[in-house]
């Protein structure tokens, strides 16, 4: 490539945690408090922020070749662009975030159908409009929400707002009654870009290692030593799906063996193999995963 490319990485809500996961990737990103432009320790990028809202339009239009957001925004959008690959992080989990309709507990308001006729606040305005329509249901405004959407849910019929855990809808007592849109976030490319193959690969290299950084997040790594004659017994112990690697120690009576295991089991797993025999034993974090 004669120039670097210019990967869009989202401000806002995504900000942190998508730089954190650069950082488990191999790239160092760092972001001045005052500047739109990034810098990324790579001759082969150059970054420039923009809201996720927004982040599919500027891919479209070949502002940036590459960018990260969420599904929902090129849905709202309406954006011609590459979906690379998903890449399941977020804010606050990795459990897809939903856009859902709510009302008040105490509302009358049981289905869709009920707010024929009643405001709907959003941020999400274009897809919530074809969602009523979708359904035939007349509702007599959807209305764009500038923020702190679940409170305006007391003052007008109802909201569609995004949440991941539920936590903010049950803080303010507002009941679901359908779910418009599942969303997670994407990493996204120019149709133009993509069609480049020097260009697509550097972009696919990028995905593959933000793709095992994910994959690593939730996982550790396991080293430990034993007997040969307490193999059997260890190996029982490893979780079925896993195939640890083993090597021979310089005493021939001694092996050492090593498995990548789920960070929430390795609590439960430690001890037991300890009980089989296993001695050494030592955990290690893990920045990439790559199948």
């Amino acid at each position: 490539m004669t120039s670097p490319l210019r990967i869009g990485i989202p401000k806002g809500s995504l900000q942190d945690a998508t730089i954190d996961l650069f950082d488990r990737a191999g790239y160092r990103v760092e972001v001045s408090s005052r500047s739109y432009y990034p810098r990324i320790d790579s001759d082969a990028f150059e970054c420039v922020m923009f809201r996720s809202q927004e982040m599919s339009r500027y891919v479209e239009d070949g502002v940036v070749d590459v960018g990260i957001c969420g599904h929902d925004w090129v849905v709202e959008n309406g954006s011609h662009v590459h979906e690379v690959s998903e890449l399941a992080y977020s804010r606050a989990t990795s459990n897809p975030a939903k856009w859902v309709l709510a009302v008040p507990e105490e509302s009358s308001v049981k289905t869709p159908e009920d707010l024929a006729g009643g405001i709907v606040a959003t941020e999400l305005v274009g897809t919530v409009r074809r969602y009523f329509e979708q359904k035939n249901i007349a509702v007599k405004k959807v209305e764009f929400s500038w923020g702190a959407t679940e409170v305006k849910a007391r003052l007008i019929d109802g909201i569609v707002d995004i949440t991941e855990t539920g936590s903010s809808l049950r803080a303010n007592k507002l009941r679901v009654i359908d779910t418009i849109l599942t969303s997670t976030t994407r990493m996204i490319a120019n149709v133009e870009t993509w069609a480049d193959p020097a260009k697509r690969q550097v972009i696919e290299d990028l995905a593959l290692l933000l793709q095992g950084a994910i994959a690593a997040r939730g996982k550790v790594g396991l080293k430990m030593n034993a007997r040969r004659s307490d193999l059997d017994a260890i190996l029982t112990e490893l979780p079925a799906a896993q195939s640890p690697t083993i090597n021979d120690l310089r005493d021939a009576d001694w092996v050492a063996v090593e498995v990548i295991v789920d960070r929430r089991v390795e609590r439960e797993l430690v001890p037991r193999l300890h009980r089989a025999g296993a001695t050494a034993i030592f955990s290690y974090p893990l920045n990439k995963v790559i199948g």
